[in-house]
């Protein structure tokens, strides 16, 4: 089974390139699934419009991160479509689910969305306890199982995949828009990379317009984000994945311009 796991889309530059390239990457590197972090497709935030152009162009789940709230439309969306997921650490009684349960003509793949807590939401539960208790309660529902990590620490990130090194099939992070060169199966089976990178503005700073970014760290008054310009990229990483044993063969980062 070969699966994709897209980076943070960023913005409406990044879902046009996405819906450019994506079908054709599903056919040229003979994907069987793909995964797509949405949660700045809407540059901060997801709405439903967004997640329909994001299935509309080939992605079987949308993970989400710390933004998933900003926008109010989004919880009953997140009701309706168990595609759609928020990081599973997220207090029960909020919308939707942490994970999803998909089947494929290769098997089930179960995709498990998870916040890390150094930098991000205080208030989420803790990521480690968290995936064991998912993989407790869905023990033997699903042949792969992968994790989106949505965090800012790369040492939380790279713990978490030695963490569940052969207990997932993958483990990848997303958050922080810059593709890490650590793509590798970890010594029990499970692919991994420290983050994906991003799909958006080529030039811009992760995502974001370069004259605003520099303007925020010179102290500038706050303004809503405006996504970069010109040429886009898509970033992620391909993991091939026996199905039957649930170990990772292959990951390797891509980066499409």
């Amino acid at each position: 089974m070969r699966i994709l796991a897209v980076g943070d889309v960023c913005g409406a530059p990044g879902l046009e390139f996405l819906e450019k390239r994506l079908r054709a990457l599903r056919r040229s590197l003979a994907l069987d699934f793909v995964v797509v972090n949405g949660e700045n497709s809407n540059v901060v935030g997801m709405q439903p419009r967004h997640g329909d152009r994001m299935f509309s162009a080939g992605a079987d789940v949308i993970t989400l991160g710390n933004h998933t709230w900003a926008y109010r439309d989004i919880y009953q969306y997140l009701e309706e479509n168990s595609r759609v997921i928020r990081p599973a650490n997220f207090a029960p009684q909020c919308p939707g689910a942490g994970c999803a349960v998909v089947d494929t003509p290769k098997g089930r793949v179960c995709v498990v969305n998870l916040l890390g807590r150094y930098g991000l939401d205080g208030n989420a539960a803790h990521p480690f306890a968290c995936i064991d208790r998912v993989l407790d309660e869905l023990c033997g529902q699903a042949d792969v199982f992968v994790v989106d990590f949505h965090a800012e620490a790369t040492s939380e990130k790279r713990a978490l995949g030695y963490y569940l090194d052969g207990r997932v099939s993958a483990v990848w992070g997303t958050h922080t828009h810059v593709q890490t060169s650590d793509a590798q199966v970890l010594p029990n089976g499970t692919g991994y990379i420290t983050d994906l990178g991003m799909t958006g503005a080529q030039h811009s700073v992760l995502g974001i317009e370069i004259e605003q970014s520099i303007g925020k760290f010179l102290g500038d008054a706050p303004e809503r984000y405006r996504p970069g310009k010109g040429e886009c990229k898509l970033e992620g990483a391909v993991f091939e994945i026996d199905e039957n044993s649930g170990r990772c063969l292959s990951a390797e980062g891509i980066r499409i311009l």
